[in-house]
C-alpha cells in the first residue's frame, strides 16, 4: 500500500512539473507578443506624431 502512495505521490509532481513547463512557456510567448505589441504601438504614436507635426506647419 505504501508503495502506492509513493507512486502516487511521484505522478502528482510529474504531473505538476508538466503544468509549470507549460505555464513557463505560456508567460515566455506572453512576453515575446507583448513586446512585439509595444513595439507597434510605439511605431504607431510616432506616426500619429509625425502627422500632427505636419498638419502644425
Amino acid at each position: 500500500m505504501e508503495d502506492a502512495s509513493i507512486v502516487n505521490a511521484i505522478e502528482r509532481i510529474e504531473a505538476a512539473l508538466t503544468r509549470a513547463e507549460a505555464a513557463s512557456r505560456e508567460a515566455a510567448d506572453l512576453r515575446q507578443r507583448h513586446e512585439r505589441l509595444k513595439s507597434s504601438v510605439s511605431r504607431s504614436l510616432e506616426n500619429l506624431d509625425t502627422l500632427i507635426a505636419g498638419l502644425r506647419r
